[in-house]
């Protein structure tokens, strides 16, 4: 068997699968992180953008940006020899917001990605995922070159996060920083379901 067919399946080390979200405004890099760091060719549903979307979705500081996100991405990625990780991709439009409810059904958490340069358009991202899926989530903090650099507690602040809540910054066309964005969720996600079993 060849490398390139071999990544068309997971490893027969595997034990459990985890159902993973990648969430976050229009253009803010969801599509451009799943296909850093899937180890398969990435599904996507894209199509370029055409005159009925002006007016309903805001290019503000989106220049280079044609195409669109009209169902989902989907990747996969192995994070150990024991665990892969399933990426499902949501539109960030808000006319497809209702699509989240079913894809979060199994989700174990949600990474939520924010462009800097536009903290304002994630708000709505954040009361969405809260209000249609109540699963546990990090933020990945996507640098653009020309983005503003925000400590921490100033992202927290200004997005109205918990302290609990992890804030990575990464570049979502580096592999590596995809990948540490997603463990760092998972290991969240796994520490708030073990809370979660000791209140219980």
């Amino acid at each position: 068997m060849d490398s390139e067919s071999s990544d068309r399946y997971v490893s027969s080390t595997v034990e459990q699968s985890v159902k993973i979200l990648v969430v976050g405004a229009f253009g803010v890099g969801k599509t451009t992180l799943i296909g850093s760091v899937s180890e398969i060719m990435p599904l996507r549903t894209e199509e370029t953008m055409t005159a009925a979307s002006v007016g309903v979705d805001s290019l503000a500081g989106l220049d280079s940006k044609s195409t669109t996100t009209v169902a989902m991405d989907f990747g996969r990625i192995t994070i150990s020899p024991e665990i892969v990780l399933y990426l499902f991709g949501t539109p960030g439009q808000k006319r497809f917001w209702n699509l989240w409810e079913g894809l979060s059904d199994g989700s174990v958490g949600a990474l939520v990605i924010v462009d800097p340069r536009r903290l304002e358009d994630s708000f709505e991202v954040f009361d969405q995922l809260e209000l249609r899926t109540r699963i546990p989530f990090a933020v990945a903090v996507n640098e653009f070159p020309d983005s503003p650099r925000y400590e921490p507690e100033q992202l927290r602040d200004a997005l109205d996060l918990l302290p609990e809540t992890p804030v990575v910054y990464c570049d979502a066309r580096r592999r590596e920083d995809s990948a540490n964005a997603l463990v760092t969720l998972v290991q969240h996600a796994l520490e708030v379901r073990k809370q979660s079993k000791a209140l219980a």
